[in-house]
């Protein structure tokens, strides 16, 4: 009798142990901070919209130099040109799209 009730209760203490481990697992997992942007948040340029499709020689000729310059990077080539308060970037050697520096 003694080993059966021991087998039940230790049964239950190991179920028990891990409902609570899983338990434990899924909270921690969700202490991680996630910042999402929408895509419609992320601030329209309306001061550089007008580069669309221009030349790298032409931003610059109209912008001045960049502040900094990332990439080429992948297939294909994306750079990224930083300037005051918005970014620049470039597929291949013509603007892709001019995305708002996030202030905050």
């Amino acid at each position: 009798m003694f080993s059966t009730r021991h087998k039940i209760s230790s049964l239950r203490a190991l179920s028990l142990a891990s409902l609570l481990g899983g338990a434990f697992l899924a909270s921690s997992a969700t202490l991680a901070d996630t910042v999402e942007v929408p895509v419609g948040s992320q601030g329209y340029v309306t001061e550089a919209d007008h580069l669309r499709g221009k030349k790298q020689e032409q931003v610059t000729t109209e912008l001045g130099e960049p502040l900094n310059i990332q990439g080429p990077v992948g297939e294909p080539a994306i750079t990224r040109w930083e300037y005051a308060g918005f970014f620049v970037y470039f597929e291949y050697d013509r603007v892709l799209h001019t995305v708002k520096k996030h202030q905050g």
